[in-house]
């Protein structure tokens, strides 16, 4: 596939689109190493992923669940079981961290970018090789400290969840450009 006909087709694949299919362990080490390719700043270099399969993926999972069930102020069965189902479904699941230059030699909002960067490296990766994937931003990412170590100056931006599946996923098609771009010449 080109790399236009890529990036024009990666989509969100949800967890309930996954099937049991397992990823093979050279396609999940080729969208990660296409993470180590993203730019930096400085070279800090800052994307940390703890990639959770298995058992590992069944423990985090039964983690959030119970850290959502103890923070909860109006708890859900619902949204409790929908959180181990993510983990569940999936085949791989990334934690997505960003590791902060201790000495803050470039801003937070650089570093964040190129965390940012190297998830749709991984992204267009899985895309590629026809693994959907999914990337999820829910506030239970703050307390990934309190079930791993994390390293000083060390913080989860979220949770790439990779699966196979075998539904097509839907095509999108976005708004003009021109509604976008301003242009000086």
């Amino acid at each position: 596939m080109k790399l236009f006909n890529i990036i024009k087709n990666r989509r969100s694949i949800m967890p309930n689109q996954f099937n049991d299919d397992p990823i093979e362990e050279n396609h999940l080490n080729k969208i990660l190493e296409a993470s180590n390719w993203a730019p930096t700043h400085k070279k800090t270099e800052p994307w940390r992923f703890k990639v959770f399969k298995n058992d590992s993926k069944e423990k985090l999972g039964n983690f959030l669940a119970d850290k959502y069930k103890q923070r909860a102020e109006n708890f859900s069965k619902y949204k409790y079981v929908r959180i181990k189902e993510k983990l569940t479904k999936s085949s791989v699941v990334i934690a997505i961290c960003m590791q902060r230059d201790l000495k803050e030699s470039v801003p937070e909002w650089e570093e964040i970018a190129s965390v940012s960067m190297s998830v749709q490296n991984m992204w267009l990766m899985a895309s590629s090789l026809g693994i959907g994937s999914y990337w999820s931003s829910p506030s239970l990412m703050n307390h990934l400290g309190d079930h791993i170590s994390l390293l000083e100056g060390e913080k989860c931006l979220g949770f790439f969840y990779m699966g196979n599946y075998s539904g097509k996923s839907i095509y999108r098609t976005p708004n003009p450009l021109e509604d976008k771009v301003k242009r000086f010449y």
